[in-house]
């Protein structure tokens, strides 16, 4: 099991709310969304704010995979919305997801193990245009410096927390306007996981929206503003993460605190 990780964690919770113009927030409507004939999220509504971190947090089996699997248009909701301001996102494609400015880290770290690293962020920005690509690849690789000595290597030579960059490089490769992670410390050390806690952090703060799902409960309120706990597929608390932090028997209920 990954160690937890020691000591506070900062970011955007620590500093003033900088305003993000009129950009729209990304709404969950009274979702449920069914898998193997079983309903795993019932009726949950949550909000991800532009230039924020918010958190959702739940024990293993709570339904939060399943959640971010349906905002991407990987799985279908049997009821509800997936809003992006006014426009509908419900019933789209992943890739018309995407290009709506919505970017997902899944669980587990996918990537195309024989190819190389720029082979992969190559096909993550297949869809812009040369120029928009080009950009995209360089603003990723300015928040990674660490993968520009390996891009020609294939990705599965990686550690797991090079692999770990390179998904996330793919996701912000396209200038997302939000960004939804599951599980970023799963299987990581925790050296990396402070390597990569600040890098979420500086992604807020451009602007764009962080859907942070992450079974270290400190590392995860240390970064958000809101937070939201998710309980056999229903939304169990919906508040500030400070007034979390400060309710450890909530935490413990949920099975979230680490020692």
């Amino acid at each position: 099991m990954t160690e937890p990780v020691n000591g506070p964690v900062s970011g955007p919770a620590d500093r003033p709310l900088e305003e993000h113009g009129n950009r729209p927030t990304l709404r969950i409507q009274n979702l449920s969304v069914p898998r193997a004939e079983r309903l795993v999220l019932r009726d949950v509504s949550l909000e991800i704010t532009p230039g924020e971190v918010t958190t959702l947090l739940g024990p293993n089996g709570a339904g939060k995979s399943t959640l971010v699997l349906t905002v991407a248009g990987v799985l279908r909701a049997s009821a509800g919305h997936v809003l992006l301001g006014d426009e509908e996102l419900t019933k789209r494609a992943p890739e018309k997801v995407r290009a709506a400015g919505v970017a997902v880290v899944p669980e587990g770290r996918r990537l195309l193990g024989d190819l190389t690293v720029a082979d992969n962020l190559r096909i993550a920005t297949y869809s812009l245009s040369r120029e928009d690509a080009a950009a995209g690849t360089a603003h990723a690789l300015e928040l990674f410096p660490e993968l520009r000595d390996r891009l020609e290597v294939p990705a599965r030579s990686l550690s797991g927390g090079q692999q770990q960059m390179v998904v996330l490089a793919q996701a912000l490769a396209s200038r997302p306007s939000f960004l939804l992670v599951d599980e970023l410390s799963l299987g990581l050390a925790p050296i990396i996981v402070k390597r990569l806690v600040p890098t979420l952090a500086a992604v807020a703060e451009s602007g764009v929206g962080v859907l942070l799902i992450e079974q270290f409960a400190h590392v995860a309120l240390g970064l958000a503003r809101r937070a939201y706990i998710l309980e056999g597929g229903r939304i169990h608390y919906d508040g500030t993460a400070d007034e979390l932090k400060a309710n450890p028997d909530l935490l413990h209920s949920a099975y979230l605190l680490r020692t």
